[in-house]
This record gives structure tokens, sequence and C-alpha cells, in this order.
């Protein structure tokens, strides 16, 4: 169990049957009152963000979350299917479960697995990931007004604003954490 003082940012907690990571933790006390910690909570199994306080005396258990590699294979339906690269096991994640994560997937792509007391039940993308450009209106100098971008269409359908000289056909570099280009791969 872990006290409100060794509840830092990166720490993994259950919180409500669920395992949580914190992203935001702040001790804050008051005149006589005790101390409280309020954090902001992100869910590990659905991308769900709470904001909660803790009360001084308050304890909480610490998550069992292990990371390993794995590759993505396909998809099927509204299931998408991995493959663990140390056992070769193959799982299935729900759409639900990987949220966003799935506007950045093609096959092969290399993720981290989050595993909850074993069983995994969603995945860590890499920063960057490269994709291909299918469908880019064509890029015109000076009919634009600011600085001039355009709207592309990737492979696994995201669409993402890119410099004018992108053209269908090119590979490029995405963060997948802001969903913003980086460069041309």
């Amino acid at each position: 169990m872990l006290n409100i003082n060794e509840i830092k940012t990166g720490t993994n907690i259950i919180q409500n049957g669920a395992p949580y990571v914190v992203l935001y933790h702040e001790h804050s006390k008051m005149g006589r009152a005790g101390s409280v910690l309020r954090t902001r909570l992100k869910n590990l199994a659905n991308g769900n963000v709470l904001e909660k306080t803790f009360q001084g005396a308050e304890s909480v258990e610490e998550a069992d979350v292990s990371k390993s590699k794995a590759q993505y294979t396909y998809k099927e339906n509204d299931s998408y299917n991995f493959m663990d690269n140390e056992s070769y096991e193959q799982f299935t994640l729900s759409k639900e479960a990987l949220g966003d994560n799935i506007n950045y997937l093609k096959e092969g792509t290399e993720v981290s697995i989050l595993n909850f007391n074993g069983n995994p039940i969603n995945i860590e993308l890499p920063i960057k990931i490269t994709l291909r450009v299918i469908e880019a209106p064509p890029g015109v100098k000076g009919n634009t007004v600011s600085t001039g971008g355009k709207m592309v269409t990737l492979e696994t359908g995201i669409k993402v604003s890119t410099p004018l000289f992108v053209k269908e056909g090119d590979e490029i570099i995405i963060n997948t954490e802001k969903g913003e280009y980086v460069s041309r791969a």
C-alpha cells in the first residue's frame, strides 16, 4: 500500500478495481487541516481520465503493471490482434480499449503491451511512427494567407496537417502523442 507521500507522477495505482497511472500530482496543506493530494489519473484499460483528491491518512494499492513487446498483426471486425515477441502468443484487444491508438496502427508495428495481473489491457505506441500518404491535394504556392499547410490522409485513415510540399506516396513521420506531422521519412 502507498500513502499519499509515495504517490508521484508515473506511479501505477489501483482505483475502483482498475489500474490507473498518475498523470499529475500536487500536495497541499491548508492551515490546521491535514494535507491533501490532488491527482489526475488515467485508466490504463480504457484511457478515461479522472481527477481524484486523496486525504492525508488515505493509502492506495500499487498496481502490478508490466510491459512487454508485441507486434500488431491484423484487424478483425472491432478486434485488433497482436503477437507477443517473446512467447509468440496471439491476443486481441478491443477498439474501445485501444481508443485513439488505432489511428496509428499498421501491420507489423512494434508496440509495448501493458499487462495487468498477467493479462494484456492496452498498448503504448512509439512516440514517432512512419506512415504513407495515400491522399494529398496539390499544394499550390501563393494561394495561402498564412504559413501554408494542407490536410492529407494517411494509410491508416487518419488525417493530419502537413506542409505544402508533402505529396501522395510520401512517407512521413507522425508524433503519436500529439497527432502531428514531424518530418519526411
